[in-house]
């Protein structure tokens, strides 16, 4: 596995990986209307051309596909860390975590924040960060709960 910088030309590819997740992986823990409103979010081109332009993006490849991805904003806010439906549970996330950490401590950071779902959340206890906030956030109309958590880098 490879993780290098995202690029423009891997917003496609990170959009359909973004929509494949949400849809499969988090059905666990959220309705069907809830996945539908959450994954129209990779219709928003604007929104994912903002990212790939203004924030730190990592993508990880394995035989030249993308089967993860990790966003930092503005140095200090996890985005988006999505694993492909069929990469699950293989130390991707936590290798492209760790990445964005250390980009974090480079910029030197306090702390880390970030939006997570229900799916994410021992994720993100396990890689050290506590529930700040929960909180439902309002998505086409529909209500999904997610937490907001952070972690003390400094």
């Amino acid at each position: 596995m490879i993780i290098r910088k995202g690029t423009h030309g891997d917003l496609q590819e990170m959009q359909q990986l973004f929509a494949d997740t949400v849809i499969t992986v988090c059905k666990k823990d959220y309705n069907n209307a809830q996945l539908e409103a959450w994954k129209s979010g990779a219709e928003n081109k604007e929104r994912w051309e903002k990212v790939i332009q203004d924030q730190f993006v990592l993508v990880a490849l394995s035989h030249h596909r993308i089967v993860g991805f990790c966003t930092l904003e503005k140095g200090n806010y996890i985005d988006f860390l999505f694993v492909h439906k069929e990469y699950q549970h293989q130390g991707i996330a936590q290798k492209l975590y760790k990445q964005i950490e250390e980009e974090a401590l480079r910029q030197k950071q306090p702390r880390l924040t970030a939006e997570v779902s229900k799916t994410a959340k021992s994720f993100f206890e396990k890689a050290g960060f506590h529930v700040a906030t929960e909180q439902t956030v309002i998505v086409k109309g529909v209500g999904l709960i997610n937490y907001t958590m952070e972690k003390k880098l400094i």
